[in-house]
């Protein structure tokens, strides 16, 4: 923990991953495409900072919720003694809120948060370009499309980038910075400078499907699909999620996302790897994800239930048919056995994520875990989390848990020369 807290969370607030050619940057009015979960958020935490924000919508009676929304956490803070009237007040002022495009004018940064959904993202892409500043950026706050193939619709792809925020956006410290293949270093250093300028941790990571913090994430979500297919407790499932060190179970987690969001994604990844003639492979927690989504419509908490119940008037609890669905096996996994590869998962993707050069940085790795999707604080991060377990004892734990459980486990070649060297991350 000393080591990630001090020593590597200093190096990437001092811009380890920053453009060095580059002088300091400033954003002087931000366009925000989309008032829903992401985008109401990202308004706030800038004009927060100080900084002009025009927030778009559809229509104007959506942004106007958008603009409630961002109401509630001022009144929330000012609540709390966080922050005073007049300041808050301030900070709505700094916000203009309109279904117009025109208002988008002189933008020198304008991030789009609208659905994940490959074409309505060109489309406001290409709306929005041709009005805010020519010499600004233009950033994506996807979470899973690449960013280069988003970029083929900006006029201007090397002032194209992704800028990925984490829910909820006033409270989650990460963003996640994505370089696509033709973006510059201006652009770069723009999305960084403005990072730090709203107080958010930066990481810069290189482009791929789901980046690093999404593809890395999904893993602990899956597992504990796969847990549950097997014939796990889900109880236990949730349990074992909490032990690894995780603030939420994968069933409680699944659900705020929402299932049919995670069902489009997948549906979305498929239509773009069959254009480039691959396969999505299948995984244990698909027969999941099919069976919540297509025959007992279950997709999570914004549609009134999913792995969990949630009443208007008491406690969240798990949905007592689910066991119906999914039949207790005889001998199930032990705590121990659930939590082991929990993180093992996790770690395992993290090294695949770093040996393909997306993540490209150690201390970036360990701190984008931690603050990025709620890795255990404790074990120091992901790669933390296998030096201190021991490289060569994880390797071989590793190539046991592949020939039990499949491909998932197997072992990176990276792993395998490091282990094989006595080398640490």
């Amino acid at each position: 923990m000393i080591n990630t807290f001090k020593s590597q969370l200093n190096d990437i607030n001092s811009g380890i991953s920053r453009p060095k050619n580059i002088n300091l940057t400033t954003v002087n009015k931000l366009g925000v495409l989309g008032s829903g979960l992401m985008g109401h958020g990202i308004t706030y935490v800038s004009a927060l900072s100080g900084i002009e924000v025009v927030m778009t919508d559809s229509n104007q009676e959506n942004a106007e919720k958008g603009f409630s929304r961002i109401k509630n956490i001022l009144h929330s803070i000012v609540k709390k003694g966080q922050l005073s009237q007049e300041n808050a007040k301030n900070v709505l002022n700094k916000i203009t809120v309109t279904d117009d495009y025109n208002n988008l004018q002189d933008c020198d940064l304008i991030i789009e948060a609208v659905f994940e959904d490959r074409d309505l993202k060109g489309k406001v892409t290409a709306q929005a370009e041709k009005i805010m500043d020519r010499n600004g950026i233009f950033a994506s706050n996807t979470s899973t499309l690449p960013i280069s193939g988003l970029a083929e619709k900006s006029i201007r792809p090397e002032k194209f980038i992704g800028i990925h925020f984490f829910s909820p956006v006033h409270k989650m410290k990460l963003v996640e910075i994505i370089k696509g293949e033709k973006t510059n270093d201006e652009t770069i250093a723009k999305a960084f400078d403005y990072v730090l300028k709203i107080k958010k941790i930066p990481i810069v990571v290189n482009d791929s499907r789901g980046f690093y913090t999404s593809r890395v994430f999904s893993t602990y979500t899956n597992e504990g699909l796969a847990l549950l297919a097997e014939g796990n407790h889900p109880q236990e499932i949730e349990t074992a999620g909490k032990k690894a060190g995780m603030p939420v179970g994968p069933l409680a987690v699944i659900d705020e996302i929402n299932l049919g969001l995670v069902s489009q994604i997948r549906k979305q990844t498929r239509k773009d790897l069959a254009t480039e003639g691959k396969e999505l492979p299948l995984i244990p927690a698909d027969q999941v994800i099919d069976l919540m989504t297509e025959k007992i419509n279950r997709l999570g908490r914004a549609q009134g239930g999913g792995f969990y119940e949630y009443p208007e008037n008491g406690k969240k609890y798990l949905w007592p048919e689910l066991q119906t669905h999914f039949p207790i096996a005889k001998d199930p996994l032990t705590q121990d056995q659930m939590i082991e590869r929990i993180l093992f998962i996790q770690a395992i993707e993290t090294i695949r994520a770093y040996e393909e050069n997306v993540v490209t940085s150690v201390a970036e790795a360990n701190i984008g875990s931690i603050f990025g999707w709620g890795f255990s604080p404790e074990k120091g991060g992901t790669l933390q989390f296998i030096n201190d377990y021991g490289i060569k004892k994880f390797e071989k734990r590793s190539q046991e848990l592949y020939k039990k459980y499949g491909k998932r486990f197997t072992p990176p070649k990276m792993l395998i020369k490091m282990a094989s060297n006595k080398e640490t991350f």
